[in-house]
Protein backbone atom coordinates (compact mmCIF):
# COMPACT_ATOMS: atom_id res chain seq x y z
CA UNK A 1 0.00 0.00 0.00
CA UNK A 2 1.50 3.23 -0.96
CA UNK A 3 2.25 5.54 2.12
CA UNK A 4 -0.30 8.73 3.02
CA UNK A 5 2.39 11.12 1.55
CA UNK A 6 3.31 9.51 -1.76
CA UNK A 7 4.15 11.89 -4.32
CA UNK A 8 5.40 14.80 -2.10
CA UNK A 9 9.57 15.53 -2.14
CA UNK A 10 11.34 16.71 0.37
CA UNK A 11 14.82 19.06 0.08
CA UNK A 12 15.81 18.24 3.46
CA UNK A 13 18.78 20.49 4.52
CA UNK A 14 18.03 20.05 8.52
CA UNK A 15 20.30 18.66 10.70
CA UNK A 16 20.71 17.27 14.23
CA UNK A 17 17.69 16.32 16.00
CA UNK A 18 14.64 19.55 15.50
CA UNK A 19 14.51 18.89 11.30
CA UNK A 20 15.61 15.18 11.04
CA UNK A 21 13.01 13.84 13.46
CA UNK A 22 10.37 15.94 11.62
CA UNK A 23 11.12 14.82 8.25
CA UNK A 24 11.61 11.21 9.18
CA UNK A 25 8.05 11.06 10.31
CA UNK A 26 7.02 12.44 6.49
CA UNK A 27 9.09 10.05 5.14
CA UNK A 28 7.77 7.33 7.51
CA UNK A 29 4.52 8.27 5.85
CA UNK A 30 5.46 8.03 2.22
CA UNK A 31 7.23 11.25 1.46
CA UNK A 32 10.72 11.34 -1.13
CA UNK A 33 12.94 12.82 1.25
CA UNK A 34 16.07 13.84 0.13
CA UNK A 35 18.48 14.65 3.03
CA UNK A 36 21.45 17.34 1.50
CA UNK A 37 24.83 16.57 3.61
CA UNK A 38 27.99 18.06 3.67
CA UNK A 39 30.65 16.12 1.20
CA UNK A 40 32.66 13.85 3.36
CA UNK A 41 31.47 14.11 6.90
CA UNK A 42 28.25 15.02 6.81
CA UNK A 43 25.43 15.64 9.37
CA UNK A 44 26.92 16.61 12.61
CA UNK A 45 25.03 14.32 14.15
CA UNK A 46 26.67 11.51 12.83
CA UNK A 47 29.88 11.89 14.67
CA UNK A 48 28.18 12.65 17.97
CA UNK A 49 28.99 9.61 20.24
CA UNK A 50 26.56 8.16 22.59
CA UNK A 51 28.01 6.39 25.74
CA UNK A 52 31.09 7.18 23.84
CA UNK A 53 30.14 4.54 21.06
CA UNK A 54 28.80 4.67 17.40
CA UNK A 55 26.74 1.54 15.66
CA UNK A 56 28.62 1.66 12.31
CA UNK A 57 30.44 4.73 11.73
CA UNK A 58 27.70 6.93 12.57
CA UNK A 59 26.28 8.17 15.98
CA UNK A 60 22.64 6.14 17.33
CA UNK A 61 21.31 9.10 17.50
CA UNK A 62 21.86 9.93 13.31
CA UNK A 63 20.41 6.49 12.87
CA UNK A 64 17.18 6.96 14.92
CA UNK A 65 16.14 10.39 13.37
CA UNK A 66 17.17 9.83 9.50
CA UNK A 67 15.90 6.48 8.63
CA UNK A 68 13.60 6.13 5.03
CA UNK A 69 16.13 9.06 3.57
CA UNK A 70 18.23 9.19 0.54
CA UNK A 71 21.12 11.32 0.69
CA UNK A 72 22.63 13.31 -1.53
CA UNK A 73 26.08 14.91 -0.83
CA UNK A 74 26.03 19.18 -2.53
CA UNK A 75 28.77 21.21 -1.26
CA UNK A 76 26.33 24.38 -0.47
CA UNK A 77 29.09 27.25 -0.38
CA UNK A 78 29.95 25.81 -3.65
CA UNK A 79 28.55 28.38 -6.56
CA UNK A 80 27.54 25.34 -9.04
CA UNK A 81 26.20 23.64 -5.83
CA UNK A 82 23.68 26.27 -5.65
CA UNK A 83 22.47 26.57 -8.55
CA UNK A 84 22.13 22.81 -8.26
CA UNK A 85 19.80 23.09 -5.66
CA UNK A 86 17.56 25.77 -6.80
CA UNK A 87 17.81 24.08 -10.50
CA UNK A 88 15.77 20.75 -9.07
CA UNK A 89 13.44 22.69 -6.83
CA UNK A 90 10.71 22.94 -9.14
CA UNK A 91 10.40 19.11 -8.62
CA UNK A 92 9.93 18.91 -4.83
CA UNK A 93 7.18 20.40 -2.71
CA UNK A 94 9.08 20.84 0.67
CA UNK A 95 12.05 22.45 1.85
CA UNK A 96 13.34 21.80 5.70
CA UNK A 97 15.85 23.31 7.14
CA UNK A 98 17.08 24.40 10.72
CA UNK A 99 20.29 26.65 10.36
CA UNK A 100 20.09 29.95 12.62
CA UNK A 101 18.44 32.48 11.61
CA UNK A 102 19.66 33.95 8.53
CA UNK A 103 22.45 31.50 7.30
CA UNK A 104 20.14 29.89 4.39
CA UNK A 105 19.40 33.30 3.22
CA UNK A 106 23.06 33.83 3.25
CA UNK A 107 23.82 31.26 1.00
CA UNK A 108 21.39 31.56 -1.26
CA UNK A 109 18.97 29.72 -0.59
CA UNK A 110 16.43 31.23 1.48
CA UNK A 111 12.70 30.82 1.09
CA UNK A 112 12.44 34.19 -1.84
CA UNK A 113 15.61 32.29 -3.85
CA UNK A 114 13.59 29.07 -4.03
CA UNK A 115 9.87 30.76 -4.20
CA UNK A 116 11.54 32.77 -7.51
CA UNK A 117 11.85 29.17 -9.02
CA UNK A 118 8.97 27.28 -7.32
CA UNK A 119 5.82 29.43 -6.18
CA UNK A 120 4.15 25.81 -5.49
CA UNK A 121 6.93 25.05 -2.25
CA UNK A 122 7.11 25.34 1.17
CA UNK A 123 9.54 26.41 2.91
CA UNK A 124 9.82 24.98 6.46
CA UNK A 125 12.39 26.71 9.01
CA UNK A 126 13.03 25.14 12.22
CA UNK A 127 15.35 27.71 14.94
CA UNK A 128 16.46 27.70 18.75
CA UNK A 129 14.20 31.48 19.07
CA UNK A 130 12.61 32.32 16.02
CA UNK A 131 13.62 33.77 12.43
CA UNK A 132 12.95 37.82 13.73
CA UNK A 133 12.75 37.60 17.48
CA UNK A 134 14.08 39.44 20.71
CA UNK A 135 15.72 36.44 21.38
CA UNK A 136 17.07 35.49 18.13
CA UNK A 137 18.67 38.98 17.72
CA UNK A 138 20.72 38.29 20.66
CA UNK A 139 21.95 35.13 18.68
CA UNK A 140 22.02 33.27 21.41
CA UNK A 141 22.49 28.81 20.39
CA UNK A 142 19.52 27.12 19.51
CA UNK A 143 20.00 24.06 21.76
CA UNK A 144 17.58 22.00 23.77
CA UNK A 145 19.06 22.38 26.69
CA UNK A 146 19.16 26.09 26.75
CA UNK A 147 15.72 26.27 25.79
CA UNK A 148 14.89 23.82 28.77
CA UNK A 149 16.48 26.54 30.93
CA UNK A 150 15.35 29.55 29.64
CA UNK A 151 11.28 28.04 29.56
CA UNK A 152 11.27 26.63 33.39
CA UNK A 153 11.41 22.87 32.57
CA UNK A 154 14.40 22.66 34.45
CA UNK A 155 12.49 24.57 37.34
CA UNK A 156 9.61 22.43 37.31
CA UNK A 157 11.52 19.45 37.64
CA UNK A 158 13.01 17.34 40.66
CA UNK A 159 12.69 18.22 44.45
CA UNK A 160 12.57 21.62 46.07
CA UNK A 161 16.45 21.50 47.31
CA UNK A 162 17.75 19.92 44.15
CA UNK A 163 19.55 21.66 41.05
CA UNK A 164 17.58 22.38 38.47
CA UNK A 165 17.09 18.57 36.45
CA UNK A 166 16.42 19.20 32.72
CA UNK A 167 14.36 16.59 31.55
CA UNK A 168 15.93 13.12 30.43
CA UNK A 169 15.06 13.36 26.78
CA UNK A 170 15.84 16.51 24.46
CA UNK A 171 11.91 17.33 25.05
CA UNK A 172 12.17 20.78 23.42
CA UNK A 173 13.30 19.56 19.95
CA UNK A 174 10.94 16.84 19.71
CA UNK A 175 8.35 19.30 20.86
CA UNK A 176 9.39 22.04 17.54
CA UNK A 177 9.89 18.33 15.63
CA UNK A 178 6.28 18.08 15.77
CA UNK A 179 5.10 21.51 15.39
CA UNK A 180 7.04 21.16 11.97
CA UNK A 181 5.44 18.22 11.10
CA UNK A 182 2.05 19.82 11.42
CA UNK A 183 2.95 22.88 9.92
CA UNK A 184 4.02 21.16 6.94
CA UNK A 185 0.88 19.40 6.46
CA UNK A 186 -0.97 21.97 7.17
CA UNK A 187 1.15 24.06 4.31
CA UNK A 188 0.15 21.37 1.69
CA UNK A 189 -3.64 21.25 1.77
CA UNK A 190 -3.85 24.96 2.11
CA UNK A 191 -1.44 24.84 -1.14
CA UNK A 192 -3.97 21.87 -2.58
CA UNK A 193 -6.61 24.95 -2.30
CA UNK A 194 -4.69 27.88 -3.09
CA UNK A 195 -2.54 26.55 -5.63
CA UNK A 196 0.87 28.63 -3.84
CA UNK A 197 2.83 27.21 -1.04
CA UNK A 198 4.57 29.69 2.23
CA UNK A 199 6.52 29.72 5.13
CA UNK A 200 6.48 27.45 8.00
CA UNK A 201 8.07 28.38 10.98
CA UNK A 202 8.20 26.93 14.37
CA UNK A 203 11.53 27.34 17.23
CA UNK A 204 12.67 25.10 20.03
CA UNK A 205 11.35 28.22 22.61
CA UNK A 206 7.42 28.25 21.28
CA UNK A 207 7.31 25.16 20.92
CA UNK A 208 8.78 24.28 24.07
CA UNK A 209 6.24 27.05 25.66
CA UNK A 210 3.40 25.56 24.02
CA UNK A 211 4.15 22.13 25.95
CA UNK A 212 3.68 23.62 28.99
CA UNK A 213 0.37 25.03 28.17
CA UNK A 214 -1.33 24.32 31.44
CA UNK A 215 1.92 25.53 33.71
CA UNK A 216 1.78 28.91 31.59
CA UNK A 217 -1.77 29.31 31.98
CA UNK A 218 -1.93 28.60 35.54
CA UNK A 219 1.27 31.37 35.86
CA UNK A 220 -0.81 33.89 34.09
CA UNK A 221 -4.46 33.64 34.89
CA UNK A 222 -3.82 31.86 38.86
CA UNK A 223 -1.13 34.81 39.75
CA UNK A 224 1.11 32.43 41.07
CA UNK A 225 4.47 31.04 40.53
CA UNK A 226 5.69 27.14 41.04
CA UNK A 227 7.45 25.52 43.77
CA UNK A 228 8.52 22.19 43.86
CA UNK A 229 7.97 19.97 46.35
CA UNK A 230 10.41 19.11 48.91
CA UNK A 231 9.28 15.20 48.93
CA UNK A 232 9.53 14.90 45.20
CA UNK A 233 6.37 14.95 43.55
CA UNK A 234 6.45 14.78 39.73
CA UNK A 235 5.33 17.89 38.96
CA UNK A 236 5.18 21.61 40.72
CA UNK A 237 1.42 21.65 40.78
CA UNK A 238 -0.30 18.13 41.20
CA UNK A 239 -1.93 17.19 44.22
CA UNK A 240 -0.67 13.99 45.79
CA UNK A 241 -0.28 11.27 45.03
CA UNK A 242 1.67 11.79 41.81
CA UNK A 243 5.02 10.51 41.26
CA UNK A 244 7.45 7.68 41.95
CA UNK A 245 7.27 5.95 45.16
CA UNK A 246 10.39 3.41 46.34
CA UNK A 247 9.28 -0.38 46.67
CA UNK A 248 12.27 -2.81 48.24
CA UNK A 249 13.26 -3.85 45.20
CA UNK A 250 12.20 -0.76 42.98
CA UNK A 251 10.09 2.11 42.59
CA UNK A 252 6.22 2.32 41.35
CA UNK A 253 4.57 5.16 39.74
CA UNK A 254 1.04 6.20 41.15
CA UNK A 255 -0.51 9.08 39.74
CA UNK A 256 -4.25 10.90 41.26
CA UNK A 257 -5.79 8.45 43.29
CA UNK A 258 -8.01 9.56 46.38
CA UNK A 259 -6.12 9.72 49.31
CA UNK A 260 -9.06 7.86 50.89
CA UNK A 261 -8.69 4.59 48.72
CA UNK A 262 -4.59 4.35 48.97
CA UNK A 263 -4.72 4.90 52.51
CA UNK A 264 -7.29 1.92 52.82
CA UNK A 265 -5.16 0.03 51.28
CA UNK A 266 -1.90 0.52 52.89
CA UNK A 267 -3.00 0.44 56.27
CA UNK A 268 -2.65 4.21 56.85
CA UNK A 269 -6.45 5.98 57.19
CA UNK A 270 -4.52 8.76 58.62
CA UNK A 271 -4.19 9.68 54.77
CA UNK A 272 -7.91 10.28 54.22
CA UNK A 273 -7.57 13.49 56.43
CA UNK A 274 -4.85 15.40 54.68
CA UNK A 275 -5.04 17.67 52.05
CA UNK A 276 -3.40 16.47 48.53
CA UNK A 277 -1.95 20.08 47.63
CA UNK A 278 -1.25 21.73 51.07
CA UNK A 279 -0.01 18.33 52.83
CA UNK A 280 1.09 17.08 49.38
CA UNK A 281 5.00 16.52 51.21
CA UNK A 282 3.53 15.17 54.03
CA UNK A 283 1.03 12.69 51.91
CA UNK A 284 4.55 11.31 49.66
CA UNK A 285 6.42 10.68 52.68
CA UNK A 286 3.78 8.97 54.45
CA UNK A 287 2.99 7.08 51.01
CA UNK A 288 7.06 6.21 50.71
CA UNK A 289 6.95 4.83 54.48
CA UNK A 290 4.18 1.82 53.27
CA UNK A 291 5.19 1.33 49.96
CA UNK A 292 9.32 0.65 50.76
CA UNK A 293 8.42 -2.23 53.03
CA UNK A 294 6.63 -4.09 49.91
CA UNK A 295 8.06 -5.49 46.73
CA UNK A 296 7.43 -3.85 43.25
CA UNK A 297 5.00 -7.01 42.25
CA UNK A 298 3.18 -6.95 45.30
CA UNK A 299 2.48 -2.89 45.54
CA UNK A 300 1.10 -3.23 42.12
CA UNK A 301 -0.77 -6.19 42.26
CA UNK A 302 -2.96 -4.41 45.61
CA UNK A 303 -2.90 -0.85 43.48
CA UNK A 304 -4.36 -2.64 39.99
CA UNK A 305 -6.92 -4.80 42.27
CA UNK A 306 -8.46 -1.68 42.89
CA UNK A 307 -8.33 -0.06 39.66
CA UNK A 308 -5.33 2.55 40.83
CA UNK A 309 -3.36 3.87 38.17
CA UNK A 310 -0.16 3.13 38.76
CA UNK A 311 2.86 1.27 36.92
CA UNK A 312 6.75 -0.05 37.68
CA UNK A 313 9.66 2.44 36.76
CA UNK A 314 11.58 1.22 34.44
CA UNK A 315 15.25 2.32 32.88
CA UNK A 316 15.47 2.27 29.21
CA UNK A 317 16.84 -1.18 28.66
CA UNK A 318 13.85 -2.35 30.66
CA UNK A 319 10.67 -1.09 28.83
CA UNK A 320 13.63 -1.73 25.24
CA UNK A 321 13.89 -5.60 26.59
CA UNK A 322 10.43 -5.64 27.29
CA UNK A 323 9.56 -4.95 23.24
CA UNK A 324 11.82 -7.09 22.60
CA UNK A 325 10.50 -10.69 24.72
CA UNK A 326 7.21 -9.29 23.08
CA UNK A 327 8.44 -9.00 18.99
CA UNK A 328 6.68 -5.84 19.62
CA UNK A 329 5.31 -3.82 16.04
CA UNK A 330 6.97 -0.72 17.89
CA UNK A 331 10.07 -1.92 16.87
CA UNK A 332 11.76 -2.54 13.84
CA UNK A 333 14.62 -4.43 12.46
CA UNK A 334 16.51 -2.81 9.77
CA UNK A 335 19.68 -3.89 7.31
CA UNK A 336 22.21 -1.37 7.37
CA UNK A 337 25.75 -1.73 4.52
CA UNK A 338 27.75 -0.93 7.70
CA UNK A 339 26.02 -1.53 10.62
CA UNK A 340 24.48 -4.77 9.69
CA UNK A 341 21.10 -5.50 11.28
CA UNK A 342 19.94 -2.53 13.24
CA UNK A 343 16.84 -2.29 15.48
CA UNK A 344 14.63 0.88 16.16
CA UNK A 345 11.90 2.43 17.82
CA UNK A 346 8.75 2.27 14.91
CA UNK A 347 6.85 5.37 14.02
CA UNK A 348 3.85 6.11 16.34
CA UNK A 349 1.15 6.81 14.31
CA UNK A 350 -0.82 4.21 12.69
CA UNK A 351 -3.08 4.61 9.82
CA UNK A 352 -5.54 1.93 8.26
CA UNK A 353 -5.28 2.88 4.44
CA UNK A 354 -1.86 4.34 3.88
CA UNK A 355 0.19 2.89 7.07
CA UNK A 356 3.98 3.65 7.45
CA UNK A 357 5.44 0.60 5.81
CA UNK A 358 8.87 1.73 4.69
CA UNK A 359 12.01 -0.17 6.03
CA UNK A 360 15.02 1.76 4.81
CA UNK A 361 17.88 2.32 7.52
CA UNK A 362 19.99 5.80 7.82
CA UNK A 363 21.84 6.51 4.38
CA UNK A 364 25.40 7.08 4.57
CA UNK A 365 26.18 10.49 3.41
CA UNK A 366 25.80 10.70 -0.55
CA UNK A 367 24.86 7.20 -0.86
CA UNK A 368 21.84 8.29 -3.48
CA UNK A 369 23.25 11.33 -4.90
CA UNK A 370 23.73 9.26 -8.23
CA UNK A 371 19.91 7.74 -7.89
CA UNK A 372 18.69 11.18 -7.36
CA UNK A 373 20.52 13.41 -9.73
CA UNK A 374 20.88 11.76 -12.46
CA UNK A 375 17.04 11.20 -13.49
CA UNK A 376 16.84 15.39 -12.79
CA UNK A 377 19.64 16.66 -14.69
CA UNK A 378 21.52 13.83 -16.87
CA UNK A 379 24.58 11.80 -16.65
CA UNK A 380 26.57 14.63 -18.21
CA UNK A 381 25.28 17.87 -15.56
CA UNK A 382 26.07 14.97 -12.77
CA UNK A 383 29.88 14.46 -14.50
CA UNK A 384 30.40 18.48 -14.63
CA UNK A 385 29.08 18.75 -10.50
CA UNK A 386 31.37 16.01 -9.69
CA UNK A 387 34.63 17.57 -11.49
CA UNK A 388 34.08 20.34 -9.78
CA UNK A 389 33.53 18.99 -6.77
CA UNK A 390 29.73 20.85 -6.01
CA UNK A 391 28.86 17.12 -4.91
CA UNK A 392 30.16 14.08 -4.25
Amino acid sequence: MQGALEGIRVLDFTQMMLGPLCTQTLADLGADVVKLERPGNGDWMRQMPMLGEFVGRDSSAFHAFNRNKRSVAVDLKHPQGRELLLEIAPEFDVIAENFRAGVMDRLGLGHDDFNTVNPRIIYASGSGWGQDTPLAKQNWPGQDLLVQAMCGVMYNTGKEDDQPTPCGTPIADFAASQSMVSGILAAIIARDRSGTGQRVEVDLFSSTLNAMAQENFAVLNQDIDFKRSKAGLATPWNDAPYGPHPTSDGFVAIAMCPLETLGELLGDNGLSGLHGFNDRDEIKRRIDARTSTMTSADLLALLRGRDVWCAPVRNSMQAMQDLLDSNSDLLLQLKHPEAGTVRAVACPISMSATPAARRDPAPLVGQHTNDVLLPLVGAERLAELRNLKAIA
